[in-house]
């Protein structure tokens, strides 16, 4: 595998395309809201873009759009005079504002920002006060309501200061370790993902200027950095801000783990022609896969089916699947539990643990590889629904090979959480 030119196709696919159509809304919006709160007729001012866009890590497919817009200071102090919730208050009429607009959309208060949802997509209005120190106050609703303060310009200046002293590999890193989480379900939010990126460049100067043809040894050495970071820490301080950011229930500890194994498997591997399906098991159908041989491998299909082509990826939640093993009637193990499966068993694949509310759709995909599902033309990987109790899935160890199964989590139209599981099953 020629490392710099798919590293390099790697990092283009993860770039915005739909950037015309995010300034566009946000145009529409900062201007809306300057009418009403400025009497004011400009697209641009006041209006600031913060998280993962507004620090140019998001990647290609982003789902969701955060916001600042900086209010007058003395609307402050006549909605901290007011009595009642005067946080949801203020939210309340952002939110109508923006509705004068969007008379077509979902708009809603969601405790500190005003959400306007799209189809594929929503942007997240935080209203908020400028402070002297640049700052912003913010209103919280939550538990009769509360001001807090934020403070991402700082952030954003810092991933950019060293991504320009380290050849854009911060900000592609970000991105990269975007993909990762896309891909296998890791709940870790996007300024933890640039906090951790930072901190593994500015600790390691030797990966701050190597080349795409290096970039298999950088990931391996983030996913080594980040596997071995102190999973009982609750926090760590964002760059720039020195605000701090809590893992609060992530399970990127041991998602980094197995990532770091594959990628060590795929660097070990590299001149093997199947390497690119270990790479894509790390960072998901953005990372390229020549047709030519894609075509010419035995677990290629062009079946198959990718969530992501059907629903836009927020993963936002926590889920862990298992598979029940029985046969003859009675349970053999679980399957994480288990050093071999042989055929002819029964399999129920069921949610073991889920964070994410009810309600929800459950999805799932299995799919055969090998050389006796290429023989006998039975991949599958189409998207499925459950066929038990409408939340697990059944299915039979009829051959061996290497299956895996994975499930995805669907609520409000996007996919917010997923897991797999691998199906080794052996002859006999």
């Amino acid at each position: 595998m020629d490392i710099a030119k798919i590293f390099g196709g790697f990092v283009n696919n993860l770039v915005i395309e739909n950037q015309t159509n995010i300034e566009s809304r946000f145009a529409t919006i900062t201007k809306r809201l300057n009418l009403d709160f400025y009497g004011l007729n400009s697209n641009t001012e006041n209006g600031i873009y913060i998280g993962s866009y507004g620090r140019n890590t998001a990647i290609n497919g982003v789902s969701d759009l955060d916001i600042i817009f900086e209010l007058p200071s003395e609307l402050y102090y006549q909605y901290n005079n007011r009595v009642g919730n005067k946080q949801s208050q203020l939210l309340q009429d952002v939110r109508n504002s923006i509705s004068k607009t969007y008379s077509q959309s979902k708009v809603r208060g969601d405790g500190q920002v005003v959400v306007v949802e799209f189809k594929s997509d929503f942007i997240e209005v935080c209203p908020a006060f400028k402070e002297t120190d640049n700052s912003f106050t913010y209103p919280d609703s939550n538990y009769g309501g509360s001001w807090k303060k934020t403070n991402p310009l700082p952030e954003a200046k810092a991933i950019l200061e060293l991504d320009k002293t380290s050849k854009s590999n911060l900000v592609n890193l970000c991105r990269i370790a975007r993909a990762w989480k896309n891909k296998n379900g890791v709940k870790i939010n996007g300024l933890l993902i640039d906090t951790f990126a930072y901190n593994f460049i500015k600790q390691n100067s030797y990966y701050a200027t190597l080349g795409f043809d290096k970039y298999d040894e950088f990931v391996q050495g983030f996913f080594y950095y980040l596997k071995e970071l102190d999973s009982n820490r609750k926090f760590w301080f964002a760059p720039g801000s020195n605000q701090k950011v809590y893992k609060k229930k992530s399970n990127f500890s041991s998602k980094a783990k197995k990532a770091y194994n594959l990628i060590s498997e795929a660097i070990k591997n590299n001149e093997s022609k199947t390497v690119y399906e270990i790479w894509r098991r790390v960072f998901g159908s953005q990372f390229p896969y020549p047709r030519e041989i894609k075509e010419l491998s035995l677990n290629f299909t062009n079946k198959e089916e990718f969530i992501e082509d059907k629903y836009p990826i927020n993963i936002k939640n926590f889920l862990s699947i298992d598979c029940e093993v029985t046969q003859a009637g009675f349970r053999v193990g679980l399957l994480k539990e288990m050093v071999l499966l042989k055929k002819n068993k029964n399999l129920r694949f069921f949610i073991k643990q889920t964070d994410v509310s009810q309600p929800y759709e459950i999805l799932w995909k299995v799919k055969n590889e090998g050389k006796l599902a290429y023989e006998r033309g039975v991949h599958r990987g189409q998207i499925i629904s459950s066929n038990l109790n409408g939340t697990d899935r059944t299915e039979n160890s009829t051959f061996e090979g290497s299956h895996f199964v994975e499930c995805y989590l669907i609520k409000d139209g996007f996919c917010v959480a997923r897991d797999r599981i691998d199906v080794p099953i052996l002859n006999g």
